[in-house]
């Protein structure tokens, strides 16, 4: 497994200022830039979320929160999208960017293969914060695989999330959102400070648990950790030991 999905690989390069970045400049389809939208309670879920998916669709960035931290948004399969991504948040060479999908089928657009012992896992901790590093598909955008030839895929637990990745019906990234040196933002607030009007739409889903979640890859069988989290090496082993 190439050393890029290492622990390091999850640290984010310095993003330069979003007031310069070309999405801090343009207008987006029901997003005004910098917009913050309280997503807690079913009736402000739904529209929210619209409002996040039509800023997504238009290749825009959208702050929204995960079941760890506050993640960064945007349309995994379009490369302009991905490079907005990189130019506000900043790039860091041979780091990939894991991505958020609706199911093992949305998975299966960006995923070469996805082995049985893979897919035992998915289906035990997905939704959830397991994160598997899978054969690429070729023709993605090259920063998400940044040359490893393998992509981190997760179906997330949040229901904010989840809305994105259904409403958009492709994979989103999601980094955690903010540049290095800080820590992931369990706050709106701490991530609308790192990226200003760099990001169309910020969703508050309020305070957030922190942690991250668990980067596994699954090679002959046998699942190796390569970055600790949520899920446990021991709940892994025993899902695939059928326990």
């Amino acid at each position: 497994m190439p050393a890029c999905w290492r622990r390091r690989s999850w640290r984010f390069a310095a993003g330069r200022s979003a007031s310069g970045s070309s999405a801090s400049r343009r207008s987006w389809p029901r997003a005004s830039r910098g917009r913050t939208c309280a997503c807690r309670g079913r009736s402000r879920l739904r529209a929210t979320t619209e409002a996040a998916v039509a800023a997504l669709a238009a290749g825009a960035l959208v702050v929204f929160p995960t079941e760890t931290v506050y993640g960064l948004g945007a349309d995994a399969l379009s490369a302009d999208a991905v490079a907005r991504l990189l130019a506000v948040r900043g790039r860091e060479e041979g780091k990939p960017i894991l991505v958020l999908v609706a199911d093992l089928a949305m998975a299966e657009t960006v995923a070469a293969v996805i082995p049985p012992a893979a897919r035992r896992l998915a289906a035990r901790f997905w939704p959830g914060p397991l994160t598997l590093v899978l054969p690429a598909r070729a023709r993605l955008p090259a920063p998400l695989t940044a040359g490893s030839g393998t992509i981190g895929v997760r179906v997330p637990g949040h229901p904010v999330a989840a809305a994105l990745v259904a409403g958009l019906g492709r994979p989103i990234t999601a980094p955690s959102a903010n540049p290095p040196g800080r820590t992931p933002p369990k706050l709106i607030d701490d991530a609308r400070a790192c990226f200003g009007d760099g990001v169309a739409v910020y969703l508050d889903g309020g305070e957030l648990a922190g942690g991250a979640s668990t980067v596994a890859a699954v090679e002959e069988g046998r699942v190796r950790v390569l970055r600790p989290g949520r899920v446990s090496n021991e709940a892994l082993s025993r899902a695939l030991e059928g326990d």
